[in-house]
């Protein structure tokens, strides 16, 4: 799921956009950063149908196998029953997930060698023909391999890599968001009572994170005069062209946050600006963005601007 890193990225990416950008209306952003957001949640939609599709597979692959004028031993060991996988048939009754497929009109038809491809890996692994031969059809039993073409197949094929990337222009960094969500719906499908098992949350808590990124974004812009002024008297030995846009994002971010949000601890900001420096930006952004914001915390604390609840959360 997205903690709050990754919304503080989302958080990133829109106003990356809206710097570089004529249209300087806040709410045509908001609404970027909402729609970024739903994208990962239909990027996991999507993954969910194509282990739903690739189950469904071998009944077309079956019947392949049953026109051939002279079937194989392995042609007649083969059966369908991935399609009724304890796993699969969870997903395909539960509410949720049939309504988002529909909500994001989910149709791997668009790409159909995708779900051709998984699976003709798929058949001739040693894992498979131990599933075929298996006869515990618990739950727990039977998601063993769907966990094996996730994480062995789909997320190990260029070309499934490729279909992603042009469906979904963030996919090299919600990727790894992915795989959080899909290994929670692993372990949320637990129950043979198919109605017990549910999908995996976008974030822990979205009425909170979704205030959280709408309130960064709208400080951040709002307030994009005074934070720049602030930064600029910290680096005027600095040629402003020299300073990364993204840094000065970043840290206009961080400024924003160490203001306007009582509840989160100053080391937390500060540190997690640094992060997303060392993962986004240059080599030495991270060095250089932390000085500068030990600089300007220092300023505003002694400003009293500094305002913080609960023990220790200026430290």
């Amino acid at each position: 799921m997205l903690n709050r890193r990754h919304l503080r990225v989302k958080v990133m990416q829109t106003l990356y956009a809206y710097n570089l950008s004529e249209d300087k209306q806040a709410k045509n952003y908001e609404k970027a950063l909402l729609k970024n957001v739903e994208e990962v949640n239909e990027m996991y939609i999507w993954t969910l149908n194509l282990l739903d599709e690739v189950a469904e597979f071998v009944l077309i692959d079956a019947e392949g196998r049953a026109n051939k004028w002279l079937p194989t031993d392995k042609d007649k060991s083969l059966t369908t029953k991935l399609n009724t996988n304890a796993f699969i048939e969870s997903l395909r009754q539960n509410r949720e997930y049939v309504d988002l497929v529909k909500k994001y009109k989910v149709d791997w038809g668009f790409d159909p060698e995708i779900v051709r491809l998984v699976f003709a890996q798929l058949k001739n692994t040693e894992q498979y023909a131990a599933y075929i031969t298996d006869e515990d059809r618990s739950i727990g039993a039977e998601k063993d391999i769907i966990k094996f073409i996730f994480k062995k197949i789909i997320l190990k094929t260029p070309e499934i890599e490729q279909a992603f990337e042009q469906r979904f222009i963030n996919w090299p960094v919600d990727k790894e968001v992915l795989q959080a969500m899909i290994a929670k719906t692993f372990k949320n499908f637990s129950s043979e009572n198919p109605a017990q098992n549910k999908l995996a949350d976008l974030t822990p808590n979205w009425d909170e994170d979704r205030l959280f990124i709408e309130d960064l974004l709208h400080y951040t812009i709002r307030n994009n005069s005074e934070y720049h002024d602030l930064i600029a008297v910290k680096t005027k030995n600095w040629e402003a062209d020299r300073i990364a846009l993204l840094d000065t994002i970043l840290m206009k971010m961080a400024i924003a946050e160490l203001i306007n949000f009582p509840t989160i601890p100053v080391k937390v900001t500060i540190n997690e600006y640094i992060e997303l420096s060392k993962e986004f930006s240059s080599l030495k952004s991270n060095s250089f963005i932390n000085g500068i914001l030990d600089k300007i915390f220092a300023d505003l604390n002694d400003q009293g601007r500094i305002q913080k609840e609960g023990r220790g959360l200026k430290s």
